[in-house]
């Protein structure tokens, strides 16, 4: 991945922090959204399509966003990673209760991988999802504002990252193997 495309991804997050920093909680979640909303947009306009799971993300942040602010309750916009990550994890993991690796779902078009190791990825992240969720309960519930949006974009997004990173051996063998079962055929 470029740097470049790196830092538009995380544009965001980003903003959230700025935003939350200058404006408060509300305006962090709306320019979040409005800067998740335009990554998109770029998305598509080089690619022509748009991803499934960014475009559900930020569905459902711009849903949880609104009903923060139409309701005044911040507790919607705490909440939304909670749910966000919860409902990966439960989509994931009932996935391969179901013997399903639904990991194959979301990223099918960007990865060609064997099956083993989709359902690797998908027990590895649904994994995670559940441990994130269950650490924003905790933070959000335990700690002050200030201190959720801290564990929000400098523990959860950083830790995001770097376990997206300690999948990239998996899913190079998987690659590999694809590649390998392509060339013998």
């Amino acid at each position: 991945m470029k740097l470049g495309a790196f830092l538009f991804e995380v544009l965001p997050l980003l903003g959230f922090f700025i935003g939350y920093s200058v404006y408060g909680l509300f305006a962090a979640a709306m320019i979040s959204v409005g800067l998740g909303a335009l990554v998109l947009l770029v998305a598509w306009f080089q690619e022509r399509r748009v991803a499934r799971f960014p475009l559900f993300s930020l569905l459902l942040s711009a849903g949880f966003t609104w009903a923060a602010i139409a309701l005044d309750a911040d507790i919607f916009i705490k909440m939304q990673p909670t749910l966000f990550n919860g409902l990966f994890a439960a989509v994931l993991l009932g996935g391969l209760i179901m013997r399903r690796a639904m990991m194959r779902e979301f990223f099918q078009h960007q990865f060609a991988l064997d099956d083993a190791t989709w359902f690797t990825l998908s027990l590895r992240w649904g994994l995670f999802f559940l441990g994130l969720a269950l650490a924003n309960e905790y933070v959000w519930r335990g700690f002050d504002e200030a201190e959720w949006v801290f564990y929000k974009t400098f523990i959860a997004a950083p830790a995001s990252a770097l376990f997206m990173l300690a999948q990239l051996p998996i899913t190079l063998r998987g690659l590999a193997r694809v590649r390998e079962d392509s060339s013998n055929q």
